[in-house]
């Protein structure tokens, strides 16, 4: 079954309300197809949806779409920008990723129609951030028993689910492919939980409007186990390095998955009302779920940050961009409590070196405790700037600041300065300075007690 993609960024705007206000070629012919026009509602319900959850969070939303379409189905990787108008709320959408599927031959043809779509059907259709954590993961039937029917959960993993295996020369597709941003395939993994289950990866990168890599997607299909993988004489890579990791993904992560998807069910109320008592024991337990899991993946770190043969990618990133992606990433938890994130100006650059999804991932840990322990109604700001050969992110908050005492040891494992609420483990601080100092740079604390902490992430400047 062939796919057409699309070859540029299409682009759409609609109203709060669902009316579409402009949209380009491809966009604009669906809704006719769907019996509306521009200035009309708009008529393709999955779109429709997007519009409508951007408006009311008033945030960027990406969502993975599937429209119909008298030519087939339309996979769609959909970004919508909700903004102040002159004449109320707008929202800007950008599909970046358009992908056609023809409509199967010889539909009359029950037999061929059935064979086709059980091929279409068959493995898992996956996407991944650059955490290397599941946005999405769609199973299709499985007509070999090859894939458990339970697709992975949004937020666990990828190596919770697959371990890569290398070829005969020690090569993996798959590393290849990310180290330079392009699609790969053939890469041949097993699933975690069951070895002698054999699966054969590709995928393909996705970037944003700027040009910036957010991720991956992808297709999981069952293989026959190769002659040439012999566990004897097979060189296997986990992407949470050791048996520790391995055996807390399939110890923990997998039931924690469950848990939490199953007590935000039934928190929902998806299947009928519940006395409000059982609906908050249900919203509990789940937030206690998340707790574990986010311990779960502290843990997986931990153990990899400190093997002697642990490294990073060194690669020219933007610091201003990575601190407004943190801070959207945290936008609605601190809409929650009242908190305001400032991130740097649409327009600031600030290159530095070191590995993206790392630095990502430091600027996250500091902004979350910044929100976590600033009071309600305050402000959090991201600020970047260049002193000397350093180039520096500023993570500040108005909360009741770190004692001078305290500005080492807070940075030690485990260490949560007496506190006693359930907002961490107290290694990410541990484990984000480690990460700093392995791109060559350091973190550390400023700011004056009881006026707020000022978190400085340092990295090398790009000459």
């Amino acid at each position: 079954m062939n796919m057409t993609l699309h070859p540029s960024i299409v682009r759409a705007t609609a109203s709060a309300d669902g009316t579409l206000l402009s949209a380009d070629a491809p966009l604009l012919a669906l809704q006719r197809e769907a019996g509306s026009d521009l200035l009309g509602p708009l008529a393709i319900p999955q779109l429709a949806a997007v519009v409508r959850l951007a408006a009311r969070l008033g945030v960027t939303v990406s969502r993975p779409v599937v429209a119909a379409a008298e030519r087939g189905d339309i996979d769609m990787w959909v970004r919508a920008r909700s903004d102040e108008g002159p004449d109320g709320r707008i929202v800007s959408l950008a599909v970046v990723d358009w992908s056609e599927r023809p409509p199967l031959a010889n539909a009359g043809d029950h037999s061929r129609r059935e064979a086709d779509l059980a091929a279409l059907a068959d493995g898992w259709t996956w996407q991944i951030d650059t955490q290397l954590q599941f946005q999405m993961a769609i199973a299709g039937t499985d007509r070999q028993g090859a894939l458990p029917t339970q697709p992975p959960m949004p937020g666990s993993r990828f190596s919770s689910y697959f371990e890569l295996q290398s070829d005969g020369e020690g090569d993996m597709a798959i590393l290849r492919g990310f180290t330079q941003r392009r699609a790969f395939r053939d890469q041949v993994a097993t699933l975690v939980h069951d070895p002698e289950q054999h699966v054969r990866l590709a995928g393909f990168p996705l970037f944003d409007l700027a040009g910036h890599l957010v991720g991956y997607r992808g297709k999981a299909c069952p293989i026959e186990r190769p002659p040439a993988l012999a566990r004897a004489d097979t060189t296997q890579l986990s992407l949470y390095p050791g048996e520790f990791g391995k055996r807390l993904d399939r110890s923990l992560r997998q039931p924690l998955g469950r848990i939490i998807a199953n007590a935000d069910t039934i928190g929902a109320q998806l299947e009928g009302p519940l006395r409000p008592d059982y609906a908050d024991y249900a919203n509990d337990i789940a937030t206690a779920g998340r707790h574990l899991m986010a311990l779960v993946d502290d843990l997986a770190d931990l153990q990899a940050i400190d093997r002697p043969d642990f490294g990073v990618i060194i690669e020219d990133v933007d610091l201003a961009d990575l601190g407004r992606r943190a801070g959207g990433l945290l936008t609605v938890k601190a809409l929650d409590r009242h908190i305001k994130i400032h991130c740097p100006d649409a327009d600031q650059i600030l290159m530095a070196r070191g590995e993206f999804r790392r630095v990502l991932q430091i600027l996250v840990n500091l902004v979350g405790n910044a929100v976590r322990y600033s009071p309600e109604g305050s402000q959090v700001r991201i600020v970047v700037e260049r002193e000397h050969w350093q180039a520096r992110v500023l993570v500040i908050d108005q909360g009741a600041g770190v004692a001078l005492e305290d500005r080492e040891k807070i940075f030690d494992k485990f260490e949560r300065l007496g506190r006693d609420d359930p907002g961490g483990s107290g290694l990410g601080l541990y484990i984000s300075r480690k990460l700093a100092r392995a791109m060559g740079g350091d973190i550390s604390v400023g700011g004056i007690p009881g006026e707020g902490a000022r978190f400085i992430l340092t990295l090398p400047v790009l000459d």
